[in-house]
């Protein structure tokens, strides 16, 4: 069964770059395979890892959706809905040399989620013995974690940036784990974006008034914004560059 880690925070604060980072630095570590999965509904964390994704859980639920409705349906009326949904998910797996990844996407129109999740969670149970690591970059917040999508969680990193807002965001997480009884083996705080890689007295207190425990701070690093505007993978950084470097650090402390 895989190592299962969960990276959870509010919006904006930098949960995808993180989690294509942790990818990256892990595997480089030989901490793999890894299954990186992508349960954001504006998923973006393949243009970090620098991958193409060719269709997500979102597009299958569009495709058998169209097929219902159609005149001509497109699956054989021998065939159940699940086995061709099965069948289109094969189209889901990206297969990169050192990872695996698996992306929710989204719906295009109004259609519930129910069925996108469902997907998910089947595909999980069935993936997860074939895999070392599994990272979940969530939306904001735990749904998919709550709703019981993930089979376990192994490890939970919050992410924040150093606004009070962001850890107590995280601190409302940590408090929704506990009462979902998910109880993880590790669970701490990455504060994402630190001027000059510190910490100010006011965020410190608010990190301790939370009960969290701090994993590390990233510090702020402009060539990350740079290469997200140019369209660069944020994963071809320089070895030397701080995100990478502090990111190291914090890996070797979850003794994964």
């Amino acid at each position: 069964m895989a190592h299962i880690i969960a990276v959870a925070g509010k919006g904006g604060v930098g949960k995808t770059t993180l989690s294509g980072m942790l990818i990256q630095s892990m595997c480089k570590m030989g901490k793999k395979p890894v299954l990186a999965v992508d349960a954001d509904a504006n998923s973006n964390l393949n243009e970090v890892l620098g991958v193409e994704v060719e269709m997500t859980l979102g597009d299958v639920r569009e495709e058998i959706a169209r097929a219902e409705n159609s005149i001509n349906n497109p699956i054989p009326a021998s065939m159940s809905k699940a086995d061709y949904a099965e069948i289109m998910f094969q189209r889901c797996l990206i297969e990169d040399d050192d990872f695996d990844m698996l992306v929710m996407g989204r719906t295009q129109g109004k259609g519930c989620y129910c069925f996108v999740n469902g997907l998910l969670q089947s595909q999980l149970q069935k993936l997860v013995p074939n895999y070392k690591y599994m990272l979940v970059d969530n939306e904001a917040g735990m749904e998919h974690i709550s709703r019981g999508i993930l089979p376990k969680v192994d490890t939970i990193i919050l992410v924040s940036d150093c606004s009070r807002r962001g850890v107590q965001a995280a601190g409302r997480i940590a408090e929704l784990t506990r009462e979902c009884n998910m109880n993880p083996k590790t669970m701490g705080l990455i504060v994402n974006r630190a001027p000059d890689g510190k910490l100010n007295q006011g965020t410190l207190e608010e990190i301790e008034k939370q009960g969290l425990t701090l994993l590390g701070v990233v510090p702020h690093d402009d060539q990350v914004y740079e290469y997200d505007c140019e369209g660069k993978p944020t994963v071809n950084l320089p070895e030397d560059s701080p995100v990478r470097l502090a990111l190291n650090e914090i890996i070797k402390k979850l003794s994964l």
